[in-house]
């Protein structure tokens, strides 16, 4: 749809007076307008949380699939971001329940909350599966090497196992534990 020149000039006009807010009051209540959030937000941080939780996620996440490449580096950060934002998810549903009282409100709330958490969980679920698919690759490509001849002697003394050993603390906490389904392909 076109627009005439008189009303393209109007437009024009009055764009030049919308400035946006000056006081330190305005400045702070539209300071979160334009926040970019979900997986390939400039911060996965909001104000207020703790950027040191973030960091021991990855870490964990780091330490247990060790990735190799920028690929897989990647895949591993869609899933500490997706872990990241379901427990933002969490908080924001108690906020939901502890705070809102018009039960149609607050239904509708919660289903905008349980679609997102299906799909950062779809999310997250991907990026570990195609993480996994991609290591399996990769150490398929890689050289095996020879397996030595086993003598009688070898045969007969067999290598202890190590015991298995618990972690420090606890992981089955549903924010940080995502549903691990077996590899079909």
């Amino acid at each position: 749809m076109l627009i005439s020149d008189k009303q393209q000039e109007a437009n024009r006009q009055n764009a030049q007076q919308s400035t946006g807010p000056t006081s330190p009051e305005g400045k702070a209540a539209v300071r979160l307008n334009a926040l970019t959030y979900g997986l390939r937000a400039r911060s996965t941080l909001l104000p207020g949380e703790n950027p040191e939780e973030y960091k021991q996620l990855w870490d964990d996440l780091l330490a247990d699939w060790q990735p190799h490449n920028r690929t897989e580096r990647l895949y591993l950060e869609q899933m500490a971001v997706s872990q990241w934002l379901l427990a933002r998810l969490a908080t924001g549903e108690n906020h939901i329940y502890q705070h809102e009282t018009a039960c149609d409100k607050q239904s509708a709330l919660l289903d905008r909350v349980a679609a997102r958490r299906t799909r950062l969980e779809r999310s997250f679920t991907s990026a570990m599966g195609e993480l996994k698919q991609l290591q399996k690759e990769r150490l398929a490509r890689q050289p095996q090497p020879a397996q030595p001849v086993q003598t009688a002697q070898s045969v007969q003394s067999p290598v202890p196992q190590a015991p298995y050993v618990m972690s420090e603390r606890p992981q089955n906490h549903p924010v940080f534990c995502a549903p691990v389904s077996p590899d079909t392909r």
